[in-house]
């Protein structure tokens, strides 16, 4: 599935719904190259999981855990940015995130190769074309092949 994203505003709509549809032990990945808009689709996907939080890239701390805001939905998000760790996939595993994906919704940018956490996954490819509108094509795996609505 393909969906053009406009603007800034349909990229954060967009990760609403995702975020309004995760639940504990979910795992969503985002592949793009710089700017493609991966950090805004994370902003948006914790405003629809409902967390606490600043969410901006975590580049230099490679993951922040977003607690659940009071009277919400109960789940916590870890957001994680790959790109520091490159080839080395051996400190994605240092993370422990097969522990957080037991209690939490996991995202994590330039998660190309996350999908060695599990084969229930979420994934979400974008594109920047030339006049800044997003393609982004989605690939339910596992699970989420029942689960996302555009399938």
């Amino acid at each position: 599935m393909t969906v053009e994203l406009p603007t800034e505003n349909d990229t954060l709509r967009f990760g609403r719904e995702i975020g309004s549809l995760l639940e504990a032990g979910d795992l969503v990945l985002l592949s793009g190259p710089l700017g493609a808009g991966k950090t805004v689709l994370a902003k948006g996907i914790a405003e629809g999981l409902g967390v606490l939080g600043r969410v901006s890239s975590p580049t230099f701390v490679i993951a922040r855990e977003h607690r659940p805001a009071p009277g919400g939905r109960g789940i916590p998000l870890v957001h994680v940015d790959a790109y520091r760790l490159g080839d080395d996939l051996a400190q994605l595993d240092d993370l422990d995130l097969d522990t957080e994906l037991i209690e939490a919704a996991v995202v994590i940018e330039w998660g190309d190769a996350g999908d060695r956490l599990s084969a229930d996954y979420l994934l979400v490819t974008i594109t920047r074309c030339d006049d800044d509108r997003r393609l982004v094509e989605v690939t339910p795996s596992g699970k989420w092949e029942n689960r996302w609505p555009g399938v």
